[in-house]
């Protein structure tokens, strides 16, 4: 399955039989099949109709409409998976703190691990930066060896952010001093990491979005990450783990400067990377894609089986 990104003004999409056509002044531009799409993307202003929004929604196609000069998605799903008893299970689950801490303790173990080799791989190819590294991977080493101590979600919200702290400072030792990152910000983010950062983030947030809801799980109940009013908080708890491998791929983009500070701007609403610089990033992105919504699947499925069995398990204490 394919993933189509359009980001250009003044574009009108149109259904055509199973193709989306684009128009510009009336002018047909050319077509891409609907078969193959799994997603869409759209940014700046694209127009479409009703009707076409439906045929995505029969195709399954979820769409991502990423507003303003921020990027902000909405999203309109497809059409879900049928068995809404699954989504009752995990209502039920929600509100268990046994099994939340424990999901939560994977979580937090999972992502600190991911951290951690992250860490590591610098420190092996960057014996410049040795030193910092070391500090880094022993506070997270020990970190990771606190996890199952917590016996509170909260502290362990505690222990993840301390974690994060001591990584994104590690991590702005091996990127290049001009690009200004010191540490993870965010709302506005206020260099170019920090928005290339958050940009990824979105996308694979967006992305586990729609894999859950095509799972028949409701992405806005989640385990580790409280409700919040507009918050997708389980697609936030299955890409925590994936966060590190999103970290990775941004510093790829400046080290082999596909990105550069160049290619961004800053202004009141803080940094933002450029039209020219998302076409690089969306290119680059999508060659990462396919292995992000891999890992995305796969924490779905252990989600559904980790749900279904949770339930066995009590039934058969009862």
């Amino acid at each position: 399955m394919s993933t189509l990104y359009v980001d250009r003004r003044d574009v009108e999409l149109r259904a055509d039989g199973d193709a989306l056509a684009f128009y510009e002044n009336d002018e047909r531009v050319g077509t891409v099949p609907l078969h193959p799409l799994s997603r869409v993307f759209l940014r700046g202003d694209v127009k479409l109709s009703a009707s076409l929004l439906g045929k995505l929604g029969e195709h399954g196609v979820g769409v991502v409409v990423l507003s303003g000069r921020k990027g902000i998605p909405s999203l309109l799903l497809g059409r879900p998976h049928n068995d809404a008893a699954r989504r009752v299970r995990q209502y039920r689950l929600s509100l268990d703190g046994d099994y939340c801490l424990r999901f939560s303790r994977a979580i937090v173990a999972a992502k600190i691990s991911g951290q951690l080799d992250f860490i590591r791989e610098q420190k092996a190819n960057l014996p410049m930066h040795r030193y910092p590294l070391t500090v880094c991977e022993k506070r997270l080493d020990g970190m990771l060896g606190q996890v199952d101590a917590h016996e509170s979600i909260g502290a362990l919200r505690g222990l993840e952010g301390a974690a994060a702290a001591s990584y994104f400072q590690a991590m702005g030792e091996v990127l290049p001093e001009k690009l200004g990152f010191h540490c993870r910000n965010r709302r506005p983010p206020r260099d170019p990491v920090n928005a290339t950062l958050s940009l990824t983030y979105t996308l694979l947030q967006s992305e586990a979005t729609l894999a859950l809801h095509g799972a028949g799980l409701d992405p806005f109940i989640g385990f580790y990450h409280a409700l919040d009013f507009g918050r997708e908080s389980l697609a936030c708890d299955i890409m925590e783990a994936l966060r590190p491998q999103a970290d990775r791929f941004v510093l790829a983009l400046f080290r082999k400067e596909t990105l550069t500070a160049d290619d961004f701007s800053t202004t009141n609403v803080g940094c933002l990377l450029g039209k020219a610089g998302r076409a690089r990033f969306y290119k680059a992105y999508e060659e990462q894609a396919e292995h992000f919504r891999r890992e995305l699947d796969h924490a779905v499925e252990d989600v559904v089986a980790a749900i279904g069995g949770f339930e066995e398990e009590i039934g058969e204490a009862a």
